[in-house]
């Protein structure tokens, strides 16, 4: 049976949710995914679940995140130590760049969108964040004002065939020009001008201050601010802010400050035991049959090829996963591990996957670098059946669901895995499965949508499948180390991974070893 908070977290997968009243749990289902079995099981542990969730609240109560003094060193947060001390081994590397550019269609107001952008910087301290040493330690050092000046380059008079190469060419370069994380700041911005009517916004933040959740909040207060300054509604102080965007309860430096402090003791024997027993014994490298030799030091160059699942191949793959009571991501992922599986003949297979780890009603509104990174384990031995490797993979997902609050870098610290310069810890291979976002955002006579780029270089694993929901079905990409692949192979991967699906759907019941695929390897 599993334990209470493993069902809860399977639950949550699954998109069902929970409302307490008194003694009663009501569930909410928008995906159809309770079945009688679980709904059983609901009922004979109803007064476990309770008493769990009474627990949770009480003690969520007593260890609520709350402000620190700003008159004190503020430490960084686990991860931030991470890529700080990444940037101090390699400081001209610019793989820790998240660039976003977005393209804005009708009449644009610039000093409305300059100021809805300053407003957000003052909003979130971390965007005022800089790093300085003090006692041999990094600190965070936040400026009290910054103003950032939106610089336009005009491309407008050029023809459409030399626009065009120009915008590719500074999207480009903007997304590798370094920051300094010493001096700042840490968000740049910049306008490119292609007509009276189009623009192309330039935006781009350091990894330290930023992920991709943090992204989407900008992008949403950018829309709700810039509403209100093309009206010329007055904003000082945030006192109007409040009725458009809440109030900030705590900034990202009162997360850190607290994560060093939470990490402790109970919680810290509690999650670490879980993940010594997990990775215990675990194999330090995947043995991927690659083109060329690996070189004796990672230089993260990389390239990516994209492929497309339809909308009824999709569709039958939330069939299948709503049926053996999983989710679209597990589903995936038993069939990336299959690939894996069939490339390196390995039954011991380590995938990373990154996971928001905004569990907390204080940081949901927060800019900051939130993501931590889950490191699933999967046990293929014995030529199970695919369906068999799936429920696997779901229990292993649970587990790590269950306690993800660990954040990598302790992980990796306290693991000490074999260190290589060659290749990364714990994993080279990276599984992602985005929601679907709103691509699109209107306003008042302006258009806001994303701008697809291939300005990425760079890959920070040996290999990373990158799949997104879209209404058009499953739209992956899979990110590659060309120090290690050639693109051919890459596009027979991909291939593969196709072919797996199909066979898969058409029958889940077959061992591992009878799955065809396009070639043998």
């Amino acid at each position: 049976m599993k334990p209470i908070d493993q069902l809860l977290s399977y639950l949550n997968s699954l998109d069902i949710q929970f409302r307490i009243d008194g003694d009663r749990i009501y569930c909410n289902d928008p995906q159809g995914m309770l079945t009688s079995e679980l709904k059983q099981q609901l009922r004979d542990r109803k007064q476990e679940i309770l008493q769990f969730i009474h627990h949770n609240r009480q003690s969520s109560q007593s260890d609520r995140i709350l402000p620190v003094s700003r008159d004190t060193n503020l430490p960084l947060s686990f991860a931030q130590q991470r890529l700080w001390f990444l940037n101090q081994l390699e400081p001209n590397n610019p793989i820790y760049n998240l660039s976003f550019p977005l393209r804005l269609l009708g009449q644009l107001n610039i000093e409305a969108l300059k100021q809805s952008l300053n407003e957000i910087v003052r909003r979130h301290e971390v965007l005022r964040t800089t790093f300085t040493i003090i006692d041999k330690k990094p600190v965070q050092a936040i400026a009290p004002v910054l103003t950032l000046k939106l610089p336009i380059i005009d491309l407008e008079n050029l023809p459409e065939t030399a626009q065009k190469t120009q915008v590719s060419q500074l999207v480009t370069q903007e997304a590798q020009l370094l920051f300094d994380l010493e001096q700042g700041p840490l968000l740049r911005a910049s306008l490119l001008k292609l007509s009276q009517q189009e623009y192309i916004a330039l935006f781009t933040m350091h990894h330290i201050v930023s992920d991709g959740w943090s992204i989407e909040i900008l992008i949403k207060e950018l829309g709700v601010l810039y509403e209100a300054f093309c009206r010329d509604e007055p904003i000082s102080c945030g006192d109007t802010t409040r009725t458009l965007l809440a109030e900030l309860p705590i900034q990202y430096a009162d997360f850190a400050a607290w994560q060093q402090q939470w990490l402790q003791a109970e919680v810290w024997e509690t999650q670490i035991s879980y993940w010594h027993q997990q990775l215990n014994g675990a194999p330090s490298l995947l043995e991927l049959p690659t083109d060329y030799p690996r070189p004796a030091i990672q230089s993260f160059s990389g390239a990516r090829h994209s492929f497309s699942i339809s909308p009824e191949q999709t569709q039958a793959l939330k069939i299948l996963s709503q049926q053996q009571g999983c989710t679209l991501f597990m589903t995936l992922l038993a069939t990336f591990k299959t690939l894996l599986h069939r490339y390196t003949g390995s039954n011991d297979l380590v995938v990373g996957t990154p996971i928001a780890n905004r569990n907390r009603s204080e940081i949901e509104g927060l800019i900051g670098f939130f993501v931590n990174t889950l490191v699933l384990r999967t046990d293929l031995s014995g030529n199970p059946r695919w369906r068999e490797l799936l429920h696997r993979v779901r229990e292993v997902s649970l587990g790590a669901y269950a306690h993800q609050d660990m954040p990598f870098e302790q992980l990796v610290e306290h693991l000490q895995p074999q260190r290589n310069l060659s290749y990364a810890p714990l994993f080279q291979v990276m599984f992602v499965l985005q929601n679907p976002q709103n691509s699109h955002i209107e306003l008042s006579g302006l258009t806001l949508s994303t701008v697809e780029t291939n300005s990425n270089n760079h890959a920070k694993f040996d290999l990373t499948l990158d799949i997104s929901e879209t209404p058009d079905g499953l739209i992956a990409k899979l990110e590659y180390n060309t120090d290690l692949f050639t693109a051919q192979t890459i596009q027979q991967m991909t291939g593969v991974m196709q072919t797996l699906l199909c066979k898969i759907l058409a029958n889940p019941e077959a061992r591992l070893s009878d799955l065809p695929i396009l070639t043998t390897i």
